[in-house]
């Protein structure tokens, strides 16, 4: 049996339902607090707004390469992978010719 060095995949299903919750609670707060697309776009037309858009994703973006950098060279060597296993032939026998 192969043994597996790497731990057990994390469920995606709290992720899934933890992300829902947390969209529906901005929603709702954002109902109660009377934002609408038209009072928001009075926000677009400053720059900071339009700089802020653009580099708080960015920013997060290279911030998460940057974990994920550090989380693999933290982790120490990649485990070298076993030499694949020549299957032979069961049963076999030369054909017409083969020998």
């Amino acid at each position: 049996m192969h043994n597996t060095t790497s731990p057990r995949p994390k469920s995606f299903k709290r992720l899934a339902i933890g992300s829902t919750v947390v969209v529906a609670i901005a929603s709702g707060a954002a109902l109660v607090a009377g934002v609408a697309p038209a009072s928001a776009s009075s926000l677009m037309a400053q720059p900071d707004t339009h700089i802020a858009i653009f580099m708080v994703p960015l920013t997060l973006l290279v911030l998460a390469t940057m974990i994920e950098v550090a989380r693999m060279a933290l982790r120490g060597p990649l485990p070298a992978n076993a030499p694949t296993r020549v299957r032979k032939p069961r049963h076999w026998s030369p054909g017409r010719g083969e020998g």
